[in-house]
Order: C-alpha cells, then sequence, then structure tokens
C-alpha cells in the first residue's frame, strides 16, 4: 500500500485516536509542537518522519512512493528540510527528477 507524505498527519490523528497530541508526542519522542504542526500537514524533518514511522508501525517508503527494482540496493531517496520558500508542489517535482537521474545513473551502473 502505497501512501502520500501529505497523509502522514491524517494516519497520525487516526492511530492516536482519542490519545491527547501532548501524550502521544512524548511516546513518539517529539515535542507536542512539531506533532501539531504535521497533524496540521507539515513535512517533518527526517528524523521525526523516522520516530512517526516507528510509532505507526509503518515503513518509511510507504509514504514516500519508493519501491526497489533490485532488493539488494535500497532505492534512491530524497529528503529536503521544510521551508516557507519550497512549495509541497515543487518539493515534490524536485524529488521526482532526483529520483529520475539517480535511476539512470543506477541503471547505467548495471550495464
Amino acid at each position: 500500500m502505497s501512501l502520500q507524505i501529505q497523509e502522514l498527519g491524517q494516519r497520525i490523528v487516526e492511530h492516536r485516536g482519542l490519545d491527547g497530541v501532548r501524550a502521544t508526542a512524548k511516546e513518539i519522542g517529539v515535542s507536542p509542537a512539531t506533532l501539531s504542526r504535521i497533524e496540521n500537514g507539515h513535512v517533518p524533518d527526517l528524523g521525526t518522519f523516522a520516530k512517526i514511522c516507528a510509532w505507526l508501525g509503518e515503513e518509511p517508503a510507504q509514504f514516500l512512493g519508493l519501491r526497489s527494482e533490485n532488493p539488494s540496493r535500497p532505492p534512491p531517496t530524497v529528503h529536503m528540510r521544510k521551508k516557507n520558500t519550497t512549495t509541497i508542489a515543487t518539493a515534490t517535482a524536485l524529488g521526482g527528477m532526483i529520483v529520475a537521474v539517480q535511476n539512470a545513473i543506477i541503471a547505467r551502473e548495471e550495464l
């Protein structure tokens, strides 16, 4: 099942159920303010993203749409910091271009 990174906040809300933001943030190991921002659609930094995925019991690749054609080689990945100057659409487009280049390089190496 592939999920979108934008769905992360909704998955957190569903998973925590009736538990409060403060209790859930403490359980995950992040600040309540950070958890609240993510629930409201902000993209977390890599460390926070890893903690949340572990707490959800989800593979990070599920949110990033990554699948490896060669299981012995990890899939290409892109990580960007959330900044007000970069929209999600721009970050997604840039990430797609970076992954496409990485895939082309891998394909050449395998020839």
